[in-house]
């Protein structure tokens, strides 16, 4: 019953910005950690950012100092600010919880459908 729907993709030129949003729903007891992953052409899916219910953050090597994650106003919502894009940010971005249920006290991983950002030179 738990659902993550991303929003925010889009296309930009080299050096543009882009804000995505992530927003998990459903019968959710806690999360430990949000964050977004990424697969670009040819890649496999990787880390981008986590932000722990701790405030604590990870980020990429690739991205540190251009995208930014934190928190939303409402509950279990999560934005990534990503500024001076590259074409190499090129990728499916897909938002990523830890949660547990009601139903499962253990964390278990859910993951949206992924939303699209395109950077062109």
């Amino acid at each position: 019953q738990v659902q993550v729907i991303e929003s925010g993709g889009g296309s930009v030129q080299t050096g543009g910005s882009l804000t995505l949003s992530c927003a998990a729903s459903g019968t959710i007891s806690s999360i430990s950690v949000m964050g977004w992953y990424r697969q670009g052409p040819g890649n496999e899916r990787e880390l981008v950012a986590t932000l722990s219910e701790w405030g604590t953050t990870n980020y990429a090597d690739s991205v540190k100092g251009r995208f930014h994650i934190d928190r939303d106003g409402e509950k279990y919502t999560i934005t990534l600010e990503m500024r001076h894009l590259e074409p190499e940010d090129t990728a499916t971005y897909y938002c990523h919880i830890a949660a547990k249920t009601p139903y499962n006290p253990a964390l278990r991983d859910y993951w949206g459908q992924g939303t699209q950002v395109t950077v062109s030179s």
